[in-house]
């Protein structure tokens, strides 16, 4: 059982010290599911808070005065060790060991100055103290700062509302176990911490009820029947305590001549002897640390629940907010070039089919570049007139003699010629479908919602590459064009058969060569050629466009852009990888408590193991 008992303090210390205070916030909350023991009284007329407390623990340690004098939730864990001298550790100060209790005071009240200032103002961050003694029993409160009615000098008017509210926070949580204390010499019907117990848990399932001052009631009255349940009932029983007088504080009566006192009082009191057994400080510390080992044992199991659950839940959060930003300009310009890579494998695998778009360049090749070589319509080109007209206009001043050359020639070239539309509308298509896959990895790399600079940076460099990779593939598929208008493949021609209209006829006159059907074999033979040719480049534009562009876009469509990359100064570097501050604090903050769950599984786990 102790064991459990440690393993809390330690997950509670550490959400001190990570940050999770069980105030509202955007962050899942450990503490919360903790259990812990609440200590809550009345600020006005003093309910012996602080007595209490001193008394379980047996040292004065506590800050005394007028007024608020708890400004903080102090988190109080005993820890009760073999032999050895006792010693107090604060979480703040992890290396120092105070065994001058007297120091320990001062020390609560320096850290409560060092966080609200030397005001009356209060904090819900909670100062950690634990106390290791032979005389104590293991035990975790939490020591609120006293409701009060009025704000003293120096205080806002909200600060009444300001303290329930902080009180409220932690007690009103299912996990939390209320000690509500109040003293005997005033009416129960008054008192604030019963009041609001009674508001978070009207059951009383979870309050203990703790009645001080109980010797300076006024002659012939009596606490029986609150002790007795009568007067107020609760599930557990009312302990009745007797604290040290203001003179024996004064005096630094010693704490185990006081609980002496305390036990012969009820001892010896006719009206309390029969509840002697179940009164006093120190039984109230038992009962306790009893009740609260219980507790932690039968919530243990839901809270290895939640942990595991939050766990999965913060690492998915942090994964799909990225990694944090380096901090050296190496680092950047590693993370800058690892992002920017992911973008690129992203982009091959569109290319590749692994995800959707490469199909779009093959239906370029298959149907939209046949169905713009199909409109060319060569065979109007080809027309008698036009046949005609370029035969006459190459002879020239002298007609040809045998066949006409430079004709056939002239026909050709204007018919290939028109094929450089087509073949540049191909290069433009597959551009344009390259452009729209960038725009597709873009978003599709996760990294660069983390990064809006970057994603603009690189997206820009991809299409310069593009885009001079469009240029480059424009100049190769328009050459195939034109090799073909610079030389013809005579072999064509050769396998033609020799026919005599066709090869001249020395008997006819020169004008007699032009008739239509000279004409008309003349205008069938080239329309031949430019099929075979244009059924070439059909098949050589597309060989060139993926060879130029597709090619190139998988092997080199970075290359620029890392080349400048390693040219950036540091400032530079980090303008690309300028995050969202709202993002980079979340990050911080999840990684936090990232942290502090694994620690408490770690705890756990090891509890577990120990048994």
């Amino acid at each position: 059982m102790e064991n459990l008992t440690s393993l809390v303090n330690k997950i509670q210390r550490a959400c001190t010290a990570l940050g999770d205070h069980g105030d509202e916030s955007a962050l899942p909350s450990l503490w919360d599911s903790l259990p812990s023991i609440a200590v809550v009284g009345g600020q006005i007329g003093s309910s012996g808070k602080s007595s209490v407390l001193e008394s379980i623990v047996g040292k004065d340690f506590l800050p005394r005065g007028s007024g608020i004098v708890t400004r903080r939730p102090l988190v109080l864990q005993l820890q009760k060790i073999d032999e050895g001298r006792e010693y107090a550790e604060f979480l703040h100060l992890p290396r120092k060991r105070f065994t001058d209790f007297a120091a320990v005071r001062k020390e609560i009240s320096d850290e409560t100055d060092r966080e609200t200032g030397r005001t009356k103002q209060i904090s819900s961050v909670p100062i950690h103290l634990s106390i290791y003694s032979p005389n104590v029993v293991n035990l975790t409160m939490i020591d609120l700062p006293g409701l009060t009615k009025v704000a003293v000098e120096g205080q806002p008017e909200s600060i009444v509302q300001d303290i329930e509210n902080m009180v409220r926070s932690f007690i009103e949580k299912p996990n939390c176990i209320i000690l509500a204390i109040s003293p005997a010499n005033q009416d129960l019907a008054t008192s604030d911490a019963i009041k609001i117990s009674r508001e978070v848990d009207p059951k009383g399932e979870r309050t203990f009820g703790v009645l001080t001052k109980i010797d300076l009631m006024d002659k012939g009255t009596d606490a029986v029947d609150i002790l007795e349940g009568k007067s107020y009932r609760l599930q557990f029983p009312w302990i009745g305590v007797v604290n040290r007088s203001q003179a024996d504080i004064n005096k630094s009566v010693d704490m185990i001549a006081a609980r002496r006192r305390e036990r012969e009082y009820f001892a010896n009191s006719p009206e309390y002897k029969h509840l002697a057994h179940r009164m006093g400080s120190e039984h109230l510390g038992k009962m306790l640390s009893k009740h609260l080992e219980n507790v932690i044992k039968s919530r243990i199991p839901s809270i290895q629940s939640l942990i595991n659950k939050t766990i999965s839940e913060l690492e998915s959060e942090l994964s799909r907010l990225g990694k944090p930003i380096a901090a050296d300009a190496g680092g950047k310009l590693y993370m800058i070039m690892e992002i920017s890579r992911v973008f690129d494998q992203i982009y091959k695998e569109h290319l590749d089919g692994v995800r959707p778009g490469g199909d779009k360049i093959y239906n370029v090749f298959d149907n939209q570049l046949p169905a713009a070589l199909k409109r060319l319509q060569f065979d109007k080109q080809l027309s008698m007139e036009n046949v005609r007209k370029l035969i006459t206009e190459a002879d020239g001043y002298q007609p040809h003699l045998i066949a006409p050359e430079q004709g056939y020639r002239r026909l050709i070239e204007s018919s290939i010629v028109s094929i450089r539309g087509p073949a540049e509308a191909a290069v433009d298509a597959v551009h344009a479908i390259l452009k729209e896959m960038i725009n597709k990895a873009i978003s599709e790399t996760a990294e660069f919602k983390q990064y809006p600079a970057l994603r603009v940076e690189v997206a820009n460099a991809a299409c310069d590459s593009l885009d001079r990779m469009r240029d480059e593939s424009k100049k190769a598929t328009l050459k195939l064009v034109d090799m073909e208008c610079s030389y013809l493949t005579v072999d064509f021609f050769r396998k033609l058969p020799q026919d005599i209209e066709k090869g001249g006829n020395p008997t006819h006159s020169i004008f007699d060569r032009y008739n239509d059907s000279y004409l008309r074999r003349i205008g069938t033979t080239v329309l031949s050629y430019v099929n075979m040719v244009s059924a070439t480049l059909r098949n050589s534009i597309p060989k060139s466009i993926v060879y130029c562009q597709v090619r190139e876009a998988k092997r080199s469509l970075l290359d620029h852009f890392f080349t400048d990359l390693g040219k950036l100064e540091p400032k530079q570097l980090a303008s690309l990888l300028n995050e969202d501050p709202a993002v980079m604090a979340r990050r911080t903050a999840l990684a936090k408590r990232l942290e502090l769950y694994r620690s408490a599984q770690a705890e756990i786990d090891a509890v577990a193991w120990s048994k």
